[in-house]
């Protein structure tokens, strides 16, 4: 399974929706807009301007981090995106592909109502910051749709593959028709957005920055487009900018000291804290993924866990992960993460919503990006050496005496030949490899296997192997079937 990436690797709710259930949203525009006088108003509008639905469900699913055990929570959201089939479930079903369309055009209808109301008011200097994260939102979420629901970002296609609407002014209309555009065109806005928006951040302007997107994020979101777009020096530039002082290191999850003594309850409490270093951005999103995510019937099992931490051998001993890993019942894998928080409709309720608070960037990311960009600028050494940073936060009684990767550790694990191609190709595995087990169930897995292009075989109980190859066209998310009302074409299927 080590070397399946070698042939690979350099391989490089509806619209609808968008007017619908939020306190500033349901109202009228003009009602809306005279309402929003204040760069604090403003600033309020903009906590709805980020995604609330989820999507670490089913692009988990989809990844190589699944598999079928055969029984457990039968869920058609887990079920279909493990299938590759199309999700039949409507934008009101948490962590479906629906709900993400809506959640994420509504978010950018936040942030166009807020780039309105600045662009209206007597003194729009005053607004300076607000605009910056309106800038920066809506070219995130853009970024996520063009992501799940076109196909991946390739400099060779982009011109001709068909992007999602990149939307820049509030709905006015009931049902308003949209075009596609390309991706490149989506992207040329996407870096439109965020090249004017980031200068504008300022960290001063939020209670608390970690809910927006503050000057770390925003770099932290540059430096990911960058690396996608295979700007790689912009890619390290933007890495560089989200610690200044460049101690990365003290930011960085603690697995195998603090973390280490957590019970699983004290795990759930502080991976998705604002005070966690570690997190960069965080969104509270609508979500079961918390209460299903050991027990889905597609999900982690013991032989991808063994799968996906053999990776351990790269320091050429007998290293153990310092993850916790737990069983909910027989065959359900957790790793303690996310945790569900449930919000009651009124004080004295027995109903409610489920939620679950998802890091958006990390200081994980950003080392990886880093490395990852410094590899393709001819800089093996320092890819080599956020390796070992990463290894020494990960790693159980870590030795760097007898347990730092070297390129001749990586050569032997992957079984390269001596060749300054194959330790650049060796490096580039291993971070790949080591980006799978960092965000085991968060679903990030998806997008490396997308930039990668590394195909998808998912074994079935019930006998059928389903292979998913780069150039099929399954791996692009199903639009809503309702977008067709507003003149968008559907993904071919």
């Amino acid at each position: 399974m080590k070397t399946k990436y070698i042939n690979r690797i350099f391989l490089l709710t509806p619209l609808l929706a968008l007017l619908g259930c939020n306190d500033f949203l349901s109202t009228e525009p003009d009602s809306t807009r005279a309402t929003l006088k204040t760069p604090e108003q403003v600033s309020q509008l903009l906590t709805t301007a980020y995604p609330q639905g989820g999507y670490v469900g089913f692009s988990e699913a989809m990844s190589d981090n699944s598999d079928d055990k055969g029984v457990g929570q039968d869920d058609r959201v887990n079920r279909g995106s493990y299938l590759f089939e199309v999700v039949d479930a409507p934008v009101d079903i948490p962590d479906s592909p629906d709900m993400y369309w809506a959640r994420a055009y509504k978010a950018i209808a936040a942030a166009n109502l807020a780039l309105q109301v600045i662009s209206e008011a007597p003194d729009p200097s005053i607004f300076s910051a607000q605009k910056g994260e309106a800038l920066v939102a809506r070219a995130y979420a853009h970024f996520m749709l063009v992501s799940f629901f076109s196909k991946f970002y390739d400099p060779e296609t982009a011109s001709t593959d068909p992007g999602i609407p990149y939307v820049t002014v509030p709905e006015d209309v009931v049902i308003k028709q949209y075009e596609r555009r390309t991706v490149a065109y989506v992207y040329e806005m996407i870096e439109k957005d965020l090249v004017e928006g980031l200068p504008l951040i300022k960290d001063v302007s939020y209670t608390v920055p970690k809910y927006h997107f503050n000057i770390a994020a925003a770099n932290a979101f540059a430096a990911r487009f960058y690396l996608v777009k295979r700007d790689y020096a912009k890619t390290l530039s933007y890495a560089n900018n989200v610690f200044p002082s460049g101690d990365i290191a003290a930011n960085l999850r603690p697995w195998n000291t603090d973390y280490l003594s957590l019970t699983p309850e004290g795990l759930f409490n502080r991976y998705s804290r604002a005070s966690e270093p570690a997190n960069l951005l965080l969104v509270e999103t609508s979500s079961v993924y918390g209460r299903y995510v050991a027990r889905y019937r597609y999900g982690l099992t013991n032989s991808k866990w063994n799968e996906i931490s053999q990776v351990s051998g790269l320091t050429g001993t007998n290293a153990s992960w310092a993850y916790p890993v737990y069983t909910q019942g027989e065959g359900n894998l957790l790793i303690p993460k996310f945790t569900e928080y449930f919000v009651k409709q009124s004080v004295n309720a027995e109903i409610g919503d489920p939620y679950v608070m998802v890091p958006l960037f990390t200081a994980e990311e950003v080392l990886f990006n880093r490395a990852e960009a410094n590899l393709y600028l001819g800089n093996g050494t320092a890819a080599l050496a956020d390796i070992n940073l990463f290894m020494s936060k990960r790693l159980r009684n870590y030795d760097a005496g007898t347990q730092a990767v070297t390129l001749q550790k990586i050569r032997s694990y992957y079984g390269l030949s001596n060749s300054t191609q194959n330790n650049s190709l060796g490096l580039l595995i291993s971070i790949a490899d080591l980006r799978r087990i960092e965000f085991t169930q968060e679903g990030m897995r998806w997008f490396d296997m997308l930039r990668y292009g590394i195909g998808v075989t998912h074994a079935t109980r019930n006998g059928p192997v389903i292979t998913v190859d780069i150039d099929d066209p399954k791996r692009l998310l199903q639009l809503p079937q309702s977008v067709v009302q507003s003149g968008i074409q559907l993904n071919p299927r």
